[in-house]
């Protein structure tokens, strides 16, 4: 049981908490009771942070996810709920999505050098793994949640980095409403997500980023309340191959870079974890596709898409042809 907020004795104050957690950052911006202790807050969102990167990291040999990649098939593997829960999304979008979002590319990922196995593309590697992708990773994933436990019906190395990261906010946001806050923003990377509004009934703005490789400039402003975004695209990661380059999310399907027409896409979402994958999902699936899936499943989106040498917005729900103004 969370605490329920308190009337403040005194009015809220503005506080800002961040530290470093999966190569990148995470931050709150939260109006709180001036009585409450900032130092043990920020405590318990690191704590809970450096929980999911403990748990579903691929770079850490120790992690549960590394547990379970090693695993022989067969072999039940005993897993702790949080990450039992974020495997059970996956496999439900990898499933809703034919494949778009596949949480097994984890030796794609390696072959084509963004993992810790190896720091450039190695050509007998992806052989070797696209080969090994024969059927769907809900079918050859097996989760007993009541048993927390999974198992391989195949050789499978899951990545989640798809994924865990808007799991790791909606945690966050767990955190904050433990300690009574009822005004948040919790963002990691290009995920994030709203706690209510700001105390002054204002919702939060957060800029949605222009797909420019090497500067960062804002396409437009989305005002949340209540809601969570994340941002997919080609932009930011990606590794120079002569004269190409390729973005490091994977097209399982195809067992390459995502190569398609869309430079970006913005997913919002009642939490974290379900906007993340749907990002990821939806940059794989393409301009197109990916906006009949969208509109198929009533999802909130917007796809900035490559045509003609401009941008071109594609949206669907409060977005609906804009890049500003999507309230929650």
């Amino acid at each position: 049981m969370g605490a329920m907020p308190k009337t403040p004795s005194e009015p809220l104050v503005r506080a800002r908490l961040h530290g470093p957690t999966m190569a990148t950052r995470w931050s709150v911006l939260c109006d709180i009771d001036p009585a409450l202790e900032q130092t043990v807050l920020h405590r318990a969102l690191a704590a809970a942070v450096e929980q999911v990167d403990q748990q579903m990291s691929p770079w850490k040999p120790d992690s549960d996810l590394s547990r379970l990649n090693r695993a022989a098939p067969e072999a039940w593997v005993a897993l702790p709920p949080e990450m039992l829960t974020v495997l059970a999304r996956a496999l439900e979008v990898a499933r809703q999505s034919g494949g778009a979002f596949d949480p097994s590319v984890g030796a794609l990922v390696d072959a084509w050098g963004f993992g810790a196995a190896r720091g450039a593309p190695d050509a007998a590697a992806i052989r070797a793994a696209t080969q090994a992708m024969h059927r769907p990773t809900y079918q050859n994933l097996e989760l007993e949640p009541a048993n927390g436990r999974a198992r391989k019906h195949a050789p499978l190395q899951v990545d989640l980095c798809g994924i865990a990261k808007g799991y790791a906010v909606d945690r966050m946001i767990d955190v904050l409403k433990q300690h009574g806050v009822a005004h948040a923003l919790a963002a990691l990377d290009g995920e994030l997500r709203a706690l209510g509004g700001q105390a002054d009934g204002q919702p939060w703005a957060v800029a949605l980023e222009s797909p420019t490789p090497g500067q960062r400039s804002a396409h437009g402003v989305l005002e949340l309340q209540d809601l969570a975004v994340a941002t997919s695209g080609d932009y930011r990661h990606f590794v120079q191959v002569g004269t190409e380059r390729l973005a490091h999310t994977m097209d399982a399907r195809r067992a390459t870079p995502v190569r398609n027409d869309v430079a970006s896409v913005t997913v919002l979402a009642p939490e974290g974890m379900s906007a993340d994958a749907w990002a990821t999902a939806l940059l794989v699936a393409g301009g197109d596709h990916g906006l009949a899936l969208a509109q198929r499943l009533g999802l909130e989106v917007l796809f900035l898409v490559r045509r003609a040498g401009r941008l071109v917005d594609l949206g669907l729900g409060r977005f609906d042809g804009r890049t500003a103004g999507a309230g929650g």
